[in-house]
């Protein structure tokens, strides 16, 4: 049983090491990207926006109409924000993560994390993850 506590102990202790991050110094070329993606879908232009996706986004919805058909039904804050504005990087276990802050047409804050891969030089959205928004304490 012992053996097992200790166990435990240690294991929760790497996890924590796992999911470390850093704060990094904001990066124009990543926020360029996501803005650029963003003003894409405004223009219902879904071929440039699907540019700025990775070559793995790319092979999984293969034409820029089924990646504009997921963007409309699961992400309508990022089809047509009211306001964008971006949040932290931060360094997850060795992949960047960009904190964007969408405001909907309803007024609605909406906190999405950004994965992002450089390609040739070139910064590409790897995928995109709705978080809950932080407590706003009063």
């Amino acid at each position: 049983m012992r053996k097992l506590i200790t166990g435990l102990a240690f294991a929760a202790s790497m996890a924590g090491t796992l999911w470390a991050q850093d704060v990094l110094a904001p990066e124009p070329a990543i926020e360029g990207t996501i803005q650029s993606q963003i003003d894409a879908f405004l223009q219902d232009d879904f071929e440039t926006a699907f540019t700025f996706a990775s070559p793995n986004l790319r092979t999984m919805f293969r034409t820029p109409e089924n990646f504009g058909a997921m963007v409309r039904q699961g992400y309508p804050m990022v089809w047509r924000p009211e306001a964008v504005t971006f949040g932290d990087l931060r360094d997850i276990a060795g992949g960047l993560y960009q904190t964007v802050i969408l405001k909907d047409t309803a007024g609605n804050l909406h906190y999405l994390d950004y994965q992002m891969q450089q390609i040739d030089g070139e910064w590409r959205i790897a995928g995109v993850q709705i978080l809950q928004a932080p407590d706003v304490a009063a």
